[in-house]
């Protein structure tokens, strides 16, 4: 850690939270965006293990969706995997996760950048003790250029005062495009990391349930 004037520097953090079902291109561009533009020393990316808001839905399991993860960021040595969610019996939510890391490291030595997409900042009040986040973590809104809609001056102020919006090339790229893809048999090749295809393919993830 650098040291500044005889007093350490404040590390700076990113987190990337989602499903991750499956991770691909848009996420990888928008922690990489994000690291670059915020000087994060890292950007760990947490995998959902069970996620609150998508149980009207099948999701892959915990831990296909965490090795899916690994796979695409192996070849960048600034971002890192964590299984804080995965593990955790209880469904998860983001307010918990960042409370648990904050014991990771020295008080008041470290910041987070909550790295996620503009739509779900946009639904932020529903989330748990979501007027605790402001005091945990900035948070990093990714949107495409030159898109960010009036709703976000509705969210409450001492949100809005901590969002940092981030415009991220290619974010059209969507999850639940490409799971629809492979079950309409249609190709995902350059929408995601190779080796995240592969294993997809290998697993029968996301295909008819006649088919899996």
């Amino acid at each position: 850690m650098a040291v500044r004037g005889g007093r350490k520097e404040v590390r700076r953090i990113g987190i990337m939270g989602g499903t991750f079902d499956p991770v691909h291109f848009g996420h990888l561009l928008a922690a990489e965006e994000s690291r670059r533009a915020l000087d994060l020393s890292e950007v760990i990316f947490i995998p959902a293990g069970d996620p609150a808001h998508k149980r009207q839905r099948r999701v892959a399991s915990p831990e296909d969706r965490y090795i899916m993860t690994l796979l695409a960021i192996l070849d960048n040595s600034y971002f890192t995997p964590s299984r804080i969610e995965i593990d955790r019996k209880e469904p998860s939510h983001t307010v918990d996760t960042l409370r648990e890391m904050r014991h990771w490291y020295a008080p008041e030595k470290v910041q987070f950048y909550f790295i996620t997409g503009l739509d779900a900042v946009l639904g932020i009040t529903s989330w748990k003790e979501h007027e605790a986040l402001p005091g945990l973590c900035r948070i990093v809104a990714a949107s495409r250029p030159g898109y960010m809609p009036e709703k976000i001056k509705a969210l409450p102020r001492e949100v809005r005062d901590a969002i940092i919006p981030i415009e991220i090339p290619l974010l059209s790229i969507s999850s639940t495009d490409i799971r629809q893809r492979i079950e309409d048999g249609k190709s995902i090749k350059y929408l995601l990391p190779d080796r995240v295809e592969q294993y997809i393919y290998k697993k029968k993830l996301y295909r008819k349930r006649s088919e899996a």
